[in-house]
């Protein structure tokens, strides 16, 4: 069985087999589960499916979150990304378009996979549906690479933390944009050690993001910081699969990610009491949803 205790286990033993990450994951979860095979992969199939019906379902006209504040980013995204001149390009547009959407589909209530967590549910799907529909890579491969994501999260829960109360946004989006960024090494036959090293460069860009949800709600800014974990992906797996090395090994910034997490005020890990929701307008928008409390 694999211990999931770090990413350097998981590149040994997927190197010592000649095989992907995804591969000895997805048998590992068998074997832990006493399920064959097919059965784990259809189970995880079906997550995928449920990433696609967020994207569509976040995109319909009138979506608006329960709150008001927050609703129409990933349709606005995608119709600029369609129009063809947007500066990343039109398949990056369209990638953040699709994070916006399934972020505006978890604000408004709607079914969603958190991946790690709710709060950065949009950025593994905003990498890899892209990847299936417009890249051409096979349902088969992109559903694997979901076990590779789901591998590499499972490391950094047990070395450090996914939960933005426990470490803040970095321990959230920051995750999902390193795993995100290794499942797409893996998607474009990198090896093993350049999935550890995107994941590792994808966590040192996030590194210290704090998590200061206006209002208490996982809609400003976090809507937007999935789009800007998408970028930070797709970059940190074109860097490794450049063959730029991080030098820092991946599990020692899982490391450095948990203890700036412990060094974080409360105030910034999802308490609304710093950051963004403490600013004159996050004040404001709180007031705007709930009224005013004693100490405003």
């Amino acid at each position: 069985m694999i211990s999931y205790e770090s990413i350097e286990e998981l590149v040994r033993l997927a190197d010592e087999s000649g095989r992907r990450i995804s591969e000895i994951c997805l048998e590992d979860q068998a074997k832990e589960t006493g399920l064959p095979a097919e059965e784990v992969f259809a189970r995880m199939e079906k997550s995928f499916d449920v990433m696609l019906e967020s994207a569509a379902w976040g995109q319909e006209p009138g979506r608006r979150s329960t709150s008001g504040l927050t609703g129409g980013e990933g349709s606005a995204m995608m119709r600029y990304a369609d129009k063809g001149n947007s500066l990343m390009g039109t398949f990056m547009s369209r990638a953040v378009a699709t994070a916006l959407a399934v972020s505006d589909c978890n604000a408004a209530m709607g079914r969603i996979v958190a991946t790690p967590t709710a709060g950065s549910c949009g950025i593994l799907p905003g990498c890899l549906i892209p990847m299936y529909k417009e890249k051409g890579c096979s349902r088969r491969d992109v559903v694997l690479s979901v076990f590779t994501a789901g591998a590499f999260g499972m490391v950094i829960a047990n070395k450090a933390s996914i939960a933005g109360a426990q470490g803040g946004c970095q321990a959230e989006c920051g995750s999902a944009a390193g795993m995100a960024a290794a499942a797409l090494v893996e998607l474009q036959g990198g090896t093993p050690k350049m999935c550890a090293d995107a994941l590792g460069i994808a966590i040192v860009n996030q590194m210290g993001l704090v998590c200061d949800p206006v209002a208490g709600l996982v809609e400003i800014p976090c809507i937007k910081r999935n789009a800007a974990g998408v970028v930070t992906a797709f970059s940190a797996a074109d860097m490794a699969l450049a063959g730029i090395e991080l030098k820092i090994p991946a599990d020692e910034c899982i490391g450095a990610m948990k203890e700036v997490g412990d060094q974080m005020a409360a105030s910034l890990k999802e308490t609304a009491a710093g950051g963004l929701a403490a600013t004159k307008t996050g004040k404001f928008l709180r007031q705007q949803v709930f009224g005013k409390n004693k100490d405003d």
